[in-house]
């Protein structure tokens, strides 16, 4: 897995004019390939009277799947300008459609790439992005007791803690990166005078 991958912040909409022609481009993060075709369908019906609307997505830490539409606009023009803006920006996980209203002035090969790869980069600026990183998955269990503290001392030192389940004992899932795996573990030895159970899960990303 990547350590680390940049997305956008938030999903939302930017849009920009060229010679009389509305492009508006709306971004999203899309944890599978299923999610972005989905976006795309919802964007396509809620458009559906525009004269195009191109998309494009890239999916995984390490950009494995990559995928894009020009929608009935001459190849190469659309779907392709905006698959290259995201990745020149680093984006993972995320998809793009850029919904064309046409304003009866042609652009040109040339001016339609600069438009779509353009709605995509000045989209991705209004929004901005956020990097995540790879943690391991660990549980913490705890007694009750110390189960307070150990929640504020994980909270005060930046830690994720991402479940808190009560039963007989405490357990409590965080992400740790690789790195820190074991002095996180000495220091939950000092802290609960070793009675603390700690066990590593798989992996996941949160945010950096």
């Amino acid at each position: 897995m990547q350590d680390e991958y940049r997305t956008v912040a938030r999903a939302g909409t930017h849009e920009t004019e060229v010679n009389r022609s509305r492009f508006l481009c709306a971004l999203a993060p899309a944890a599978t390939e299923q999610e972005a075709q989905d976006f795309v369908a919802r964007v396509r019906k809620e458009h559906a009277d525009a004269t195009h609307n191109c998309w494009a997505y890239v999916i995984g830490a390490d950009a494995s799947t990559q995928k894009a539409s020009d929608d009935g606009e001459p190849g190469g023009t659309a779907g392709v300008p905006m698959l290259q803006m995201l990745l020149r920006r680093d984006m993972r996980y995320v998809v793009a459609v850029v919904t064309r209203y046409y304003g009866g002035v042609k652009l040109g090969a040339g001016g339609l790439i600069r438009a779509y790869g353009g709605a995509v980069g000045e989209a991705l600026d209004t929004l901005g992005a956020i990097t995540r990183r790879r943690f391991r998955l660990a549980t913490v269990t705890v007694d009750h007791q110390r189960a307070g503290k150990v929640q504020n001392d994980l909270r005060a030192t930046g830690r994720e803690v991402r479940d808190v389940r009560y039963g007989e004992a405490v357990t409590i899932e965080i992400g740790l990166p690789d790195a820190e795996v074991d002095a996180f573990r000495a220091w939950l030895a000092d802290a609960t005078a070793g009675t603390a159970g700690f066990e590593l899960a798989g992996e996941a990303y949160g945010d950096a």
